[in-house]
C-alpha cells in the first residue's frame, strides 16, 4: 500500500518539517523550561482561538520534582510561550495532564498525582480557569481511589453531559500493566455540577487509557491501550468496547486488528462525522506513528498515513483535536520522552491517500453503527 505522507522524523532542530501537506514541528525539548523529561502532553483550543498545551515535566518519570506545565500559541504567531508551572503538589510526583475548554467557557485541567512509588498509588486532581487559562483555581480531588488516572480528551455528549476518560491501573511493577486494570469514564452533569463514574471496561489482559467518541445519541465507541508487559510479542492489540446507553455501561473489551506495543492511542470524531485513530502500528515498538481514517462510523478504517517513523523510534502518547477552522492538531513526544512535537493537517490529507482494502475487526462489535 502506498503511503503519501511518511516522514523519517529526526527532529534535530526546532525547524518545521513538511511533507505532502503534513507539517510536523519540534516545539519543546530538554533544553526548554520544564525539565529534561517532558511527557505526555495534551492540547485544547481556547475561546479566543489560541492553542493551549499542557505537559508534565521534571528530571524523570518517577521523580518527585515533576510538575504540570502550560504554554500557549496565539493565532498570529508560530512561537509558543515559555512553559510555566500550573500544578505542583509538594513532595510528590505529578503525572498525565489533560487540558480542555468546556462549552461554558471554563477551562479544565485534569492531572495525576502519584503518592507512592508506582502509578497504582495515583489519584486524579483537577483545577479550573475562568479567564482562558491565565490563572487557575486551587486543586480539587476528583478521585480518591488509589490507582485512578487520566489521559484522554473529554467529549460533550448529545444530551449536554461531559464524558471524561479515566482508568484504574493495578499492580506495583513499573514494567507491567496488571490484568485487573480497567478503563472507565467520569460523567459530568453540567446542571448539577456533579461527577459520577461509569461501569468499567474489562478485558482478559487488562486495558487502560481509553479514547472515546459518540457515534450518535447514546452509542459510543472506545479504543483502549492494552495491558501486560512491554517485551516482544505477537498478540498485542488495541482494545475496543462499545456503549449503548451514553457511556454508563460498556461491552467487554475485545481485540481489534490494530497492533499495540502497550502504548497510548487516540480516537477523534471529526466535524464531518468520520473517525481518526492514531497509534503505533507495531506490537513491539512505538514506531511508526500511524493515523487511520474511517468513513463508516468505525466499522473499518480505509485510509492510512504514517505521521512519523524511523529516527528515534519512540513516538509516544498521541493526542488530537480539531479546531474551529477544521484543521487537525496532533501532539506527541519523542527522543526518550524529552521532546514535544506538533503536527497540523486536514482531513483531506488523509483522504488523499489511496484507500486500503478494508480489514474487519477481529472481534466485531455486537452491533453495527449504520
Amino acid at each position: 500500500m502506498k503511503l503519501i505522507c511518511t516522514i523519517a522524523v529526526l527532529f534535530a532542530s526546532a525547524v518545521s518539517v513538511s511533507a505532502d501537506g503534513i507539517k510536523v514541528q519540534r516545539i519543546f525539548g530538554p533544553e526548554d523550561h520544564g525539565g529534561r523529561y517532558k511527557h505526555p502532553t495534551s492540547i485544547t483550543q481556547l475561546a479566543d482561538g489560541e492553542l493551549y498545551l499542557a505537559f508534565y515535566g521534571g528530571s524523570g518519570e518517577y521523580a518527585t520534582d515533576t510538575a504540570v506545565y502550560g504554554a500557549r500559541l496565539s493565532a498570529d504567531t508560530d512561537k509558543w510561550t515559555k512553559p510555566v508551572v500550573i500544578a505542583d503538589t509538594p513532595f510528590v510526583s505529578e503525572g498525565n495532564p489533560v487540558v480542555w475548554q468546556a462549552p461554558d467557557g471554563i477551562v479544565w485541567l485534569f492531572y495525576v498525582v502519584r503518592y507512592g512509588k508506582t502509578w497504582s498509588t495515583s489519584r486524579i486532581q483537577a483545577k479550573i480557569s475562568r479567564d482562558g487559562a491565565k490563572t487557575w483555581s486551587d486543586p480539587m480531588m476528583l478521585m480518591f481511589k488509589k490507582g485512578m488516572m487520566v489521559r484522554g480528551r473529554p467529549i460533550v455528549l448529545a444530551d449536554g453531559d461531559y464524558l471524561l476518560p479515566i482508568y484504574h491501573e493495578t499492580g506495583h511493577d513499573t514494567e507491567f500493566v496488571g490484568a485487573g486494570s480497567t478503563s472507565l469514564f467520569l460523567r459530568y452533569d453540567a446542571r448539577s455540577r456533579k461527577w459520577s463514574a461509569s461501569a468499567p471496561i474489562r478485558s482478559p489482559k487488562g486495558n487502560i487509557q481509553p479514547a472515546v467518541v459518540e457515534i450518535r445519541d447514546k452509542q459510543l465507541l472506545a479504543f483502549c491501550r492494552r495491558g501486560g508487559g512491554y517485551g516482544p510479542g505477537t498478540k498485542g492489540f488495541i482494545i475496543r468496547s462499545v456503549s449503548h446507553d451514553g457511556g454508563r455501561t460498556w461491552s467487554v473489551g475485545r481485540d481489534t486488528q490494530f497492533p499495540n506495543p502497550n502504548a497510548a492511542v487516540d480516537l477523534l470524531r471529526l466535524k464531518s462525522g468520520n473517525l481518526l485513530v492514531v497509534y503505533n502500528r507495531s506490537m513491539t515498538e512505538r514506531d511508526p506513528l500511524t493515523i487511520e481514517l474511517s468513513t463508516d462510523r468505525g466499522k473499518s478504517f480505509s485510509h492510512r498515513v504514517n505521521i512519523a517513523e524511523g529516527g528515534t523510534r519512540d513516538f509516544a502518547y498521541p493526542y488530537m483535536i480539531q479546531t474551529k477552522d477544521k484543521k487537525i492538531h496532533l501532539v506527541f513526544t519523542s527522543h526518550g520522552r524529552s521532546v514535544i512535537n506538533h503536527a497540523v493537517f486536514e482531513e483531506r490529507d488523509i483522504l488523499a491517500n489511496k484507500p486500503m482494502s478494508c480489514v474487519p475487526f477481529l472481534f466485531p462489535s455486537p452491533f453495527c453503527f449504520r
